[in-house]
């Protein structure tokens, strides 16, 4: 895999980006790519990176980048808003559209985590895209919060996120809290963010409780079906004990695009490994929906809604 480091700017801020090539590209013409979004904290180096190593060996260029406040790129640390990260895809999409070896009709996205309902939102509002692949998501915000939380845990996040809403009208700032303070891991998820996340560069800053307020606002589900007729990918842990395997069944009942539904033999990211075999059928499986989605002359025309 060649990497050529670059940036890219997002509403006014500079995004530090990588462009991953296969070593055996041929030379001349245009390629088709694929730009990798991760998830909560936006890190390209997980996993961006590590799903480049193996979808460029299939053949694709592949584009990963930092989030808006992550790491080196640039913005308010801290600040971590869906809107706004949908945002710094569809303009990662827009920037490898632009590279004169990339064919702009063949540009798919992949998103992981959080940023599953990333790439299905930024789709929806470009209209451009050739292919949607949306792994281990979660796309009702409050329904999912509910979902890992208790009862009275629930109400006490929401009474925070008014009093919150009322701090930054009046004094103009978001309490800044633990990174995981509302976004709790299971036993499994927080062992390996411990062993293979925490030592990334940038990782655990503490976030701004607007946040919160970000995902109790997503509802993918009320767009998916705009998405039409850009193929959709979903793959999701059937033991997922993180973002419940039910999340990914009810995206699927609501998008009206060409889908599939792909179950996964494993919990979140215990599989998240470049040489396990579960994330190597899993690329392969990737590859066999893009390969078809890109097979087309050119990206469906779509009607932007206002």
């Amino acid at each position: 895999m060649i990497q050529k480091e670059t940036a890219f700017y997002s509403e006014g801020s500079r995004l530090k980006a990588t462009i991953y090539y296969p070593d055996d590209m041929p030379e001349g013409g245009q390629h088709p790519a694929l730009v990798i979004n991760s998830g909560y904290q936006g890190f390209n180096e997980f996993y961006p990176k590590m799903f480049a190593q193996r979808m460029t060996e299939r053949g694709f260029v592949c584009l990963g980048f930092d989030y808006r406040g992550m790491a080196d790129s640039e913005g308010e640390k801290g600040r971590v808003l869906i809107e706004e990260q949908v945002q710094d895809v569809r303009n990662a999409a827009t920037f490898i559209r632009s590279q004169e070896d990339i064919d702009p009709r063949r540009v798919g996205l992949i998103g992981w985590g959080m940023g599953a309902a990333n790439v299905v939102l930024a789709a929806e509002k470009a209209g451009d895209i050739a292919g949607v692949a949306a792994l281990n998501g979660f796309y009702d915000g409050e329904r999912w919060l509910q979902s890992i939380h208790t009862y009275d845990e629930f109400l006490k996040i929401v009474d925070e996120v008014a009093e919150d809403r009322v701090n930054r009208v009046l004094h103009g700032e978001s309490k800044l809290a633990d990174t995981f303070a509302h976004y709790p891991l299971d036993p499994a998820t927080g062992d390996y963010v411990e062993k293979e996340l925490s030592q990334v560069y940038g990782f655990g800053h503490p976030t701004r409780l607007q946040f919160t307020e970000s995902i109790l606002d997503l509802k993918v589900e009320n767009v998916v079906a705009n998405l039409a007729p850009t193929p959709l990918f979903i793959a999701h842990g059937k033991q997922n004990s993180l973002h419940p395997y039910a999340e990914a069944e009810s995206l699927y009942a609501a998008a009206g695009s060409p889908k599939n539904l792909y179950t996964i033999d494993g919990r979140h990211n215990d599989f998240m490994f470049v040489d396990h075999p579960e994330f190597v059928l899993l690329c392969d499986r990737l590859r066999s929906f893009f390969d078809e989605a890109f097979s087309v002359s050119a990206a469906p025309v779509r009607s932007i809604s206002a």
